[in-house]
């Protein structure tokens, strides 16, 4: 009997925690009750905002057996959307550079500079560093300068057309101080 005692308790707090009102208690609940209710039950969540349409991606190489269009995108996380072009030679080559990010030139300028095959291009970026008024080109490295862009700016975009040079493999860089230890690549021509 004095275990039957003891239990009653923790079957009364069994029997009244956590469970559904009865009809019984919900007609007594009073309006208070309903209110709370009412207002425990979520917002509707709006429509999903459309998102707006996708650029479509432009291949960074196309060629029509006459002309090599090149594509070349750079950021303001100092990457080009490429480290490598193959190419045939012979070919007329339109490049096309866009600036995608957000910074000015003075800050975060990228330009496309293909240079001669040979070239050290430790010793050309830093020959530069000090020629800003020629995107950072010495004068006296302008020789190894087969094709380049000028200068851009977040949201800035700049076309050249070259011929394609003989058969081998040169590099590109683009010159803004600093940028050329990561944002450099190769131009394949075959």
């Amino acid at each position: 009997m004095n275990l039957q005692l003891m239990a009653l308790p923790f079957l009364f707090l069994i029997a009244c925690g956590g469970s559904e009102p009865t009809s019984e208690t919900k007609k007594t609940a009073g309006p208070a009750a309903k209110t709370e209710a009412v207002s425990k039950k979520a917002a509707p969540t709006p429509p999903p905002t459309p998102k707006p349409a996708a650029e479509p991606e432009v291949p960074v190489v196309v060629d029509d057996g006459t002309t090599v269009t090149i594509n070349l995108t750079a950021d303001d996380a100092m990457k080009f959307n490429t480290a490598e072009i193959k190419i045939a030679a012979g070919r007329t080559v339109k490049l096309n550079l866009k600036h995608i990010g957000k910074m000015p030139a003075k800050m975060m300028g990228h330009n496309f500079v293909l240079l001669a095959q040979g070239t050290d291009m430790a010793a050309f970026s830093a020959a530069g560093v000090t020629a800003p008024d020629s995107d950072y080109i010495a004068k006296a490295m302008a020789d190894k300068v087969i094709a380049q862009t000028k200068m851009l700016g977040g949201g800035e975009s700049d076309s050249i057309e070259f011929k394609a040079p003989a058969a081998g493999t040169y590099d590109f860089l683009c010159t803004f101080p600093g940028h050329s230890a990561i944002m450099k690549g190769k131009l394949i021509v075959s």
